[in-house]
């Protein structure tokens, strides 16, 4: 469990550092590309053996990450598209949402159990992060004609969570989470730094001391919210179901109370309904696995 609960801090830690990115007028591309490359650092750092990149290649997991990194880059990318195009609560339901992709491959793929307590809990954490995520007294609106980018923040991030349930269980050794994790990060990184170097050729690239800190305060979390998910989905506690629904759940109701305590947000009757069902889904799942 502990596992778990760390994996969640590092996520919350996560929502915090963003939250100030637009206080500090800090560029995000420029941090996202930054803590990439720090929380691939953290990876090798934290890795209790040499590396080298031969190694690193010989793993059969390698070249999975080396999609998995660019994915990174391509969803952040969608994401902002969408904050622009249908603001920030539509982006935050799809990216939230996409939990389900994760929770149906586990029952489907590796047949885990689905129980009446298991099913409640995931339907009231899909409602629960719906009422949370929505910090305004309108409902949803997206245009027609921008409803595929949300439809692909849903995918790209559930893919991503998918792919790495599936990729630590097949080919991911115990000793080898670390170097795993800083993988993907050094994949999405390199990505990212190509797009900085286009950018720079094309003249519209100012790089910044503040956005170089604000990607060094965001490298570190970032890692460890991988790190520690990956922990938890191998410790045995509950099944991947269980892990991605707790786990999801948990930093929205988290990440929503620390929006009150340190930002003063002011939140819905709905945004407290959410919290409070978030918590019944988590002691369901929870007891489901028991």
């Amino acid at each position: 469990m502990i596992y778990l609960i760390l994996s969640v801090a590092s996520s919350v830690i996560i929502f915090v550092t963003f939250k100030l990115f637009s206080r500090f007028r800090i560029n995000t591309l420029q941090a996202i590309v930054v803590n990439y490359i720090v929380a691939c650092i953290s990876g090798i750092i934290a890795y209790d053996a040499p590396v080298s990149f031969s190694e690193i290649t010989s793993h059969g997991w390698f070249y999975f990450t080396l999609g998995l990194g660019a994915l990174f880059i391509v969803v952040f990318n969608l994401m902002a598209l969408t904050t622009q195009r249908s603001g920030l609560s539509v982006v935050s339901v799809a990216t939230k949402m996409s939990v389900v992709i994760p929770i149906i491959f586990g029952l489907v793929y590796y047949r885990e159990s689905l129980n009446i307590l298991k099913l409640i809990g995931i339907l009231l954490a899909l409602i629960a992060v719906y009422l949370a995520s929505i910090k305004s007294n309108r409902s949803l609106s997206i245009r027609s004609k921008d409803l595929i980018f949300p439809i692909l923040v849903f995918i790209g991030s559930g893919i991503i969570d998918t792919s790495i349930k599936f990729l630590e269980d097949a080919f991911v050794a115990k000793n080898d989470v670390a170097l795993f994790s800083a993988t993907i990060f050094g994949s999405a990184a390199m990505v990212g730094v190509f797009v900085l170097f286009y950018l720079a050729l094309r003249r519209k690239l100012t790089i910044e001391l503040k956005n170089v800190l604000g990607g060094i305060a965001l490298g570190i979390p970032n890692y460890f919210s991988i790190y520690f998910l990956v922990k938890a989905l191998r410790s045995g506690i509950l099944e991947s179901s269980g892990i991605f629904t707790v786990n999801n759940v948990a930093v929205v109701m988290v990440s929503t109370l620390m929006g009150i305590i340190l930002f003063r947000e002011k939140l819905l009757p709905k945004n407290w309904l959410g919290i409070l069902l978030a918590v019944i889904s988590i002691f369901l799942v929870t007891l489901s696995g028991i």
